[in-house]
């Protein structure tokens, strides 16, 4: 795996992230495949939308249908029909917010399923396993995430623990052909353990450093604050990738603090949820306002569902429990996520990320301060 930069801004920095399977163009944004699908969506109409790379996640597979069935199948590439690069999460996050009766100690943690109550143990090293049984082209480390806030005891419990497993699972992954690991920051909003983590993760060595344990509940600012605190220590010359981030605000300062990888769930649940991302803000489509508006969302959009058909259309869907709702919406919302990207690229190129930014919040506060 290689990685370049091709121009900076500020802090704000383009480039490419290249991969046996193609190359991602940073800053990017992973739409989230979960359980090998990105919710309500064709993937088809992912690729069409520009995204690059997707995710998929260690936690769900491993319950269903198992990573061993999945290899067994050919992997998940080709059981999903994805040919581009796929980054799995470790399911850490997810031990932690979904499972039941958890249990952690040096070795991993143990669990049961929030599915069906089987009961599981996941360590360093299985997680590693999991993930080149799915064939995944980046894999991540188990670490232990924590919610914030969190005392200060258990952040720096969990930031060494999360140490001690990054060095197992790097020996675990080994050196496969084509395939990288991301190491994962931890240290929750403590700047001095966010520091120590980052160091400690580039003398271990990897391919990629993750600032983790942030968006679990922490106001903005404190994120921020954190990738500040980060980004100095890290290696310049490796992507830094944000975990679980955001709403469009967020991805725009993030890029501008110099982050070059993001995944979220945001833009596939908000559309199942009746809202759409644009770039006139965000709009509730079960409002009553849009009974009978027929504009489209964005008629300058080059995707589809935000194109050619109107808020009434959209409105009557979501009011009438349709499923084409949700996946109109789904597709609309990945489509802005990725045209916020191209255009933060663009801008950065040309040296004007920090005009594109303002003019760029300034239509989501204008068209949001209308329909007030």
């Amino acid at each position: 795996m290689k990685f370049s930069v091709s121009a900076s801004d500020g802090t704000a920095r383009t480039g490419a992230l290249e991969t046996a399977r193609g190359s991602v163009r940073t800053p990017a944004f992973m739409p989230v495949g979960t359980a090998a699908t990105v919710k309500a969506m064709f993937l088809d109409d992912v690729r069409a939308t520009g995204a690059d790379i997707i995710l998929g996640n260690v936690y769900h597979l491993m319950l269903r249908p198992g990573a061993e069935r999945i290899a067994k199948l050919g992997g998940l590439h080709k059981f999903m029909n994805w040919d581009g690069p796929i980054l799995t999460d470790s399911g850490g996050f997810q031990v932690m917010s979904l499972a039941s009766l958890r249990t952690l100690n040096e070795n991993g943690v143990k669990f049961r399923s929030h599915i069906d109550g089987t009961m599981y143990e996941l360590t360093p090293e299985r997680a590693i396993e999991i993930q080149h049984l799915l064939g995944s082209d980046i894999s991540m480390q188990l670490d232990e995430c924590v919610r914030l806030p969190c005392s200060d005891a258990d952040t720096e419990r969990a930031m060494r623990l999360s140490l001690r497993w990054a060095e197992r699972s790097k020996r675990a992954f080994g050196s496969p052909e084509g395939r990288a690991l991301f190491g994962i920051v931890q240290g929750g909003a403590l700047p001095a353990l966010r520091k120590e983590s980052a160091r400690e993760l580039g003398r271990i060595g990897f391919d990629c450093y993750t600032i983790g344990g942030l968006a679990v509940g922490e106001p903005q600012e404190v994120m921020l604050a954190m990738i500040g605190e980060t980004i100095p220590e890290l290696p310049k010359d490796r992507p830094r990738y944000l975990m679980g981030v955001g709403t469009p605000d967020d991805l725009l300062k993030a890029v501008g603090a110099g982050i070059d990888m993001f995944d979220c769930v945001m833009p596939t649940r908000a559309g199942r949820h009746a809202t759409a991302f644009t770039r006139f803000g965000k709009l509730n489509l079960k409002n009553a306002r849009h009974a009978e508006d027929m504009r489209p969302l964005d008629e300058a959009s080059d995707c589809p569902a935000a194109r050619d058909y109107s808020r009434a259309y959209l409105h009557h869907l979501i009011k009438a429990n349709e499923l084409l709702g949700s996946m109109l919406l789904s597709w609309a919302n990945v489509a802005y996520y990725q045209s916020l990207m191209a255009g933060m690229r663009a801008a950065i190129a040309n040296g004007t990320f920090a005009d594109f930014a303002a003019e760029t919040q300034a239509g989501w506060r204008e068209s949001e301060a209308e329909a007030a």
